[in-house]
This record gives C-alpha cells, sequence and structure tokens, in this order.
C-alpha cells in the first residue's frame, strides 16, 4: 500500500544540488529513473523536472528504509529525507554528479507498474506509442523543457506587452462563423437548434471592435481552431500571441514586435537579437527564394535565365516561355560528390510530385560539363549559362521551366531540400520582414480574386486607383515575419473607412447579403468613429519550436493531435450518445463509400 507524505515538505528540487549544498539535511520527491542494488549498496536515481539526484544507501542505513530502497523500481514515486553528502565516484553527465543524499526516511509514494517503453531523454520508442501514453513521454526531460520554454516565452510576452501599455482582453470562444481561410470548427447551440457556432481561427473581428471601443492596445494569449489538413507545424488547436493598436503605421506595429523578438530572446536564450530586422518585399522573396517565408541562411539564389535560353532549340525552355512562363534555376555549389546522376534522377522525382513536369541540369564534373540537354544547345551558350549564373567546376546546376507559379515554388523548395543534404545551412537565426504583399490573389479553381490576408487589410493608398482595373497591381499594407524558413506572424493596418471597406467586399465579387451574414455587426460599427489601428498575430508553439531546435509541434505541445487530426491517448474524436445528440437535434448518417 503506498504510503503519506505526511510530515514531508519539500525543500529543494532534484536538480538544484552543487557541492556547496554538503552537510544540509533536505527533503526531495520525484520518480524513480532507475534502481541499482549491488548488495550492501543501493542507489536509486531520483528524478523531477529540474533533473535526477542519486540517492544512497548502505550498511549504516536503517535496515527498513533499505529493504524498502530494495523494492523500488522505475516510476515509483517517493518521498525522500536525508543529508547531501560528497559523491565518492562523481560524475559530469548530471549537473549534481558530485552529491547524493544520503537517505534516512524513505517513502513510497506510489508504485508503478513497468511502463510501455523506458523514460530515456532519447528514445526509439515510435511516436505512436509514445502519443498512446503521452503522460509518460512528458516525463522525458527534453519535453519538459520545451514545455517550461513554451511557458517563458509566454511570460516574457505578457510581461513586454504590459510593460508597453497593452491590456489583456479576452475574448469569446464561440463565435458567429466567417471566412478565415481555413475550415471552421463547428459547435452546434442546443437552444438555438439547427444553428451552429464557430471556434475561432483567429480573434481577428473581436480585436478590431476592441479597437472601435476605445482599448488603444490590446494583447491576449488567444486559442484558435482551424480544420485543415495537419502537418509538422500545424495542428488544428494552437496559442496565438495576438496583439492590436490603434493611431499607428505598419512601421511602428513591426518595431514594437521586433522588441517583443528581441526581448524573448534576451531573456529565455540569453543571446541578443540585433534590430531592425532585414525587410525584403513579396516579389523580391518569390524571385529569388521561391517562397515568401524565405531561409535566408544560405545563398543559393534562384537565377532566371529566360533571356539566354529564349530562343534555344531546346523546345522545353524556348516553349516555356512562349507560353508566358519562365527558365530558372538555382546553383548547389561543390555539390558534384553529393549529386550523382542517380541522386538528381531522385530530385526530378520530387519536383515532379509537387508540380513540375521534369529537372534540367548541369553537373561540372571534369573539364567539360555534363548537361541533359547539351544536345539542343548552340556552340557557347551552355558556357554562357554558367558564367552567367555563376557556376564553376563540382557545381551542380538544376533548372525548371513553366509557368512562374511552378517554377518559383518548386525551385524555393529543391533549394531546401538541396541545402539540407549539402550540410549548408547554419546554426544561426536570422528574422525577415516580408512586405509589400499583394492585396489580392487569382484562385484558379474559382476564378476569381481573393483577398491574400483579409478582406479587412488596408491597401496602400497610391494603388486604390487599380481596385476596378487591375487588381494584380494593388498592394496590401500587410507584413510577415519570418524566422529561418518558417512564418512566425502575420500582421497589417486594418480598414477602418466604411465606403473603402465596401468597395473592397464588392471586388472581391460579396454580394449585399453575404457582407451582411458574414461580417454586419463589424461594418455597422464603422459608421460610428473608426480610429486607424493594426495588429499582429504569432504563433506561440511555432516561436517555441524554432527556439527548442525541434521540428514538430508536437514536441512543443502537451496533449497533440495526429495527422487525422486525432488525439491517440484519449482516442478523441469519438462518438457521443443518441440522447446527446437528440438533445441537440442531431442526427449522425454517414455514408459509406
Amino acid at each position: 500500500m503506498a504510503e503519506f507524505m505526511t510530515g514531508l515538505k519539500r525543500t529543494n528540487m532534484c536538480g538544484d544540488f552543487r557541492i556547496s549544498d554538503v552537510g544540509k539535511e533536505v527533503t526531495v520527491f520525484g520518480w524513480v529513473q532507475r534502481q541499482r542494488d549491488l548488495g550492501q549498496l543501493i542507489f536509486i536515481d531520483l528524478r523531477d523536472r529540474t533533473g535526477i539526484v542519486q540517492l544512497a544507501f548502505s550498511d549504516t542505513t536503517d535496515k527498513e528504509i533499505f529493504d524498502k530502497a530494495a523494492s523500488c523500481r522505475s516510476e515509483y514515486v517517493l518521498g525522500v529525507k536525508g543529508v547531501v553528502a560528497e559523491r565518492s565516484a562523481k560524475t559530469n553527465k548530471i549537473p549534481t554528479g558530485e552529491v547524493e543524499i544520503q537517505v534516512n526516511e524513505l517513502r513510497i509514494l506510489s508504485k508503478a507498474q513497468t511502463p510501455p517503453f523506458e523514460i530515456l531523454d532519447e528514445t526509439k520508442t515510435g511516436e505512436d506509442t509514445r502519443l498512446k501514453y503521452r503522460y509518460l513521454d512528458l516525463r522525458r526531460k527534453p519535453l519538459q523543457d520545451n514545455l517550461i520554454m513554451r511557458g517563458k516565452i509566454a511570460k516574457v510576452a505578457r510581461d513586454y506587452f504590459y510593460e508597453n501599455g497593452f491590456i489583456e482582453i479576452e475574448t469569446p470562444m464561440m463565435i458567429k462563423s466567417t471566412p478565415e481561410g481555413a475550415r471552421d470548427y463547428l459547435v452546434p447551440s442546443r437552444i438555438h437548434q439547427g444553428k451552429f457556432y464557430a471556434l475561432p481561427q483567429s480573434p481577428q473581428i473581436y480585436k478590431q471592435l476592441l479597437m472601435l471601443s476605445g482599448f488603444d492596445r490590446y494583447i491576449q494569449l488567444a486559442r484558435c481552431f482551424r480544420d485543415e489538413d495537419l502537418r509538422a507545424d500545424r495542428q488544428p488547436e494552437f496559442t496565438q500571441i495576438d496583439m492590436e493598436m490603434s493611431f499607428v503605421d505598419l512601421d511602428e506595429i513591426m518595431e514594437i514586435n521586433e522588441g517583443l523578438f528581441k526581448r524573448i530572446f534576451k531573456d529565455v536564450l540569453g543571446r541578443e537579437l540585433e534590430t531592425p530586422f532585414e525587410k525584403m518585399t513579396y516579389k523580391d522573396a518569390m524571385e529569388n527564394y521561391g517562397s515568401d517565408k524565405p531561409d535566408v541562411r544560405y545563398d543559393m539564389k534562384i537565377k532566371d535565365i529566360s533571356e539566354l535560353v529564349k530562343d534555344s532549340e531546346f523546345g522545353v525552355f524556348s516553349g516555356a516561355i512562349a507560353d508566358g512562363g519562365s527558365v530558372r534555376c538555382i546553383v548547389a555549389k561543390d555539390a558534384v560528390k553529393t549529386y550523382s546522376r542517380k541522386e538528381i534522377d531522385k530530385l526530378t522525382e520530387y519536383v515532379r510530385g509537387i508540380g513540375a513536369k521534369g529537372l534540367a541540369f548541369v553537373r561540372w564534373v571534369e573539364d567539360e560539363p555534363s548537361c541533359s540537354f547539351k544536345k539542343f544547345m548552340k556552340e557557347g551558350e551552355l558556357e554562357n549559362i554558367l558564367s552567367t549564373v555563376g557556376a564553376e567546376k563540382g557545381d551542380v546546376v538544376l533548372i525548371v521551366a513553366d509557368k512562374n507559379d511552378v517554377t518559383l515554388p518548386v525551385l524555393g523548395a529543391l533549394r531546401q531540400v538541396v541545402a539540407k543534404r549539402l550540410d549548408i545551412i547554419p546554426d544561426v537565426f536570422k528574422f525577415v520582414w516580408i512586405v509589400d504583399f499583394p492585396f489580392f490573389e487569382w484562385d484558379e479553381e474559382s476564378g476569381e480574386w481573393i483577398a491574400m490576408h483579409h478582406p479587412f487589410t488596408m491597401p496602400r493608398e497610391d494603388c486604390l486607383q487599380y481596385l476596378d482595373s487591375d487588381k494584380g497591381k494593388v498592394i496590401a499594407k500587410a507584413a510577415d515575419l519570418t524566422l529561418n524558413g518558417t512564418e512566425l506572424s502575420s500582421g497589417s493596418i486594418r480598414i477602418t473607412d466604411y465606403e473603402l471597406q465596401q468597395k473592397m467586399f464588392r471586388a472581391l465579387k460579396m454580394t449585399d447579403e453575404e457582407i451582411e451574414a458574414k461580417f454586419g455587426f463589424l461594418v455597422e460599427a464603422y459608421k460610428y468613429g473608426a480610429p486607424p489601428h493594426g495588429g499582429m498575430g504569432f504563433g506561440l508553439d511555432r516561436i517555441t519550436m524554432l527556439l527548442a531546435g525541434v521540428d514538430s509541434l508536437r514536441d512543443v505541445t502537451a496533449f497533440p493531435k495526429v495527422q487525422n487530426a486525432s488525439e491517440l491517448m484519449s482516442q478523441c474524436p469519438s462518438e457521443v450518445d443518441d440522447e446527446s445528440l437528440e438533445v441537440l437535434g442531431l442526427k449522425v448518417d454517414i455514408t459509406e463509400e
């Protein structure tokens, strides 16, 4: 039977002890990492979230306590009282490696069955098993450190915004369904049967209303929900560091958020960030990096060679240009040893899988470069291409020819794959502001112009003349902050003029009925005096993922979902009984394919 902890009061955490603590009487609690029974000596490594300390039992230990120590197994929960002593066999593998606790009181607070996997910092246990027993997986120090870091970032963000005059205000979790780029999670209403609340994809409309209400500076660590396909850096529910400011321009919003990251890096990582961050236009990001969230830690920019090959006898090149596309490439320096012809074939399959028709290449191994399209080149043409893009002996040139909306993102993805394989990405943090976004983007599926950010984004004043005549020229007062190829935030100045907002809705082909149904209350609010305002939202999960140096949001989320949006531990989502559905006026009708 488990013992009680009556009379025991913790004095220290397990990872606190150092040689200066020798001689102190202490009380600690924790889990058994391992027990080593050497006959006359027993050692137990006791673990809590701060680390491990060694417990020592010897022939001088009370026999009842010694026998109890002999019965301890992995993951037993113990309460221990004893005296800190210097270890005879010191180790530098753990911070407490110079000391141990010589135990004079031991209580087994909880026994444990043999866990389905050993609780180790480095584990080979499959992720599905660890997620099924997430409460055990969370005992591992790397995950605990990640979640502790997440908590620190949240606290630093709150402190920073409080110090800068922001007010924390909670916005509703059950709201009206409005279009924000992803599917809503819907909540049926029991009282208003047949009607639904939506879980917020962001607090966007409410924080704008708070600006209209006179709260100049708003901050919230907001829970957000999006019903979309998952990936390593996406979860259906996430936390956003959400902020909004009145009477500011976009540069002021960017400046205050640079200060936030400067503070986070100093307080959490002990690192100084240089500000202001680099700014890059959306056009330059796409042209040079093939992405609106470019990783600028390494070079390998995309080169446009269309002018050099527009009259080429190679139909793949000349045909793409004739169809309004382009021919572009990246140069992988000193890559011939890594990228054999066989490896390039793998890259070809990769780019075909993400939308390209194929991949042309040049491998400069010998004095004479080998080339997949050399027989189509006139004398001097290939040399001219290589000279123009800065290719040298030992380099590999990878070329894609197609419409720009294919060549740019494909080469953008390819440069990331190649850089990782070549191991040329330095371990540094590179922030970049992406500015001058197009307001509209053309949606092939609907055949309509849609808002690239959201319909409340303010267009640049000098672009208003193009709203009706040339939507592709309209630039938004918007900015995204990216870090090492990951988007951290998206923000903008908002439209506050009633007439202009109506004009933007019409430009997006929204009917009066749609506007009223989706945004009526916000549009109505604009009639009563709206201050100029704007804001941003930062993904707390993504920030933590990047600062912790992990590859998946699941490593910084306590109880994450997997790719099909289910949680393996609690096995949700799950069915509910007919009575619960009946109360809501619902009936489940699943048609099997």
